[in-house]
């Protein structure tokens, strides 16, 4: 599938220390807004609500993913087209993404592929209710700008 650019984050107007974090979001209706929703809690600094995103099969430790984003001053996130598949009661999704995130240290640019995971609603009968969550990532550091960098899945899609 070819891809575009279905969402283009600027998370924050710029890396300043004294810049007001972005307003918050929280929103786990779609593949794309479960990312959009992880990256504006690393660039709020609120670490436990962005793990929150990953499912179980998917999260490191907490302390060590906190420890990961500590640094993280500003986020650009681009995404593709989200492609799915049912199986089981599930819905399998991937998310073709690139992310630019400002840190301490310097600018660096990751490129890869989301998978997500939807139980579907009607199929959960007991608590606790488990929204849709991530399940697996594959980004790594690319040496293009953050506007030459393409992210892509196993299914070839592109942002």
């Amino acid at each position: 599938m070819t891809g575009r650019v279905v969402l283009a984050l600027v998370l924050a107007t710029g890396g300043a220390a004294a810049a007001e974090p972005p307003a918050y979001r929280d929103d786990r209706s779609t593949p794309e807004a479960v990312i959009g929703s992880l990256y504006n809690a690393i660039e709020r600094q609120e670490y436990l609500r962005a793990w929150s995103y990953f499912r179980e099969e998917a999260a490191k430790p907490f302390d060590a993913f906190a420890a990961g984003h500590a640094d993280t001053r500003h986020v650009r996130l681009k995404l593709g087209t989200a492609t799915g598949e049912g199986a089981a009661g599930s819905t399998y999704y991937r998310l073709p993404a690139v992310v630019e995130a400002e840190t301490a240290s310097g600018t660096r640019v990751y490129a890869g592929c989301y998978e997500l995971r939807l139980v579907q609603p009607a199929a959960q009968g007991e608590p606790p209710f488990r929204p849709m969550g991530i399940s697996g990532a594959r980004l790594a550091a690319v040496d293009e700008s953050f506007d030459a960098a393409t992210g892509r899945c196993d299914t070839g899609a592109t942002p």
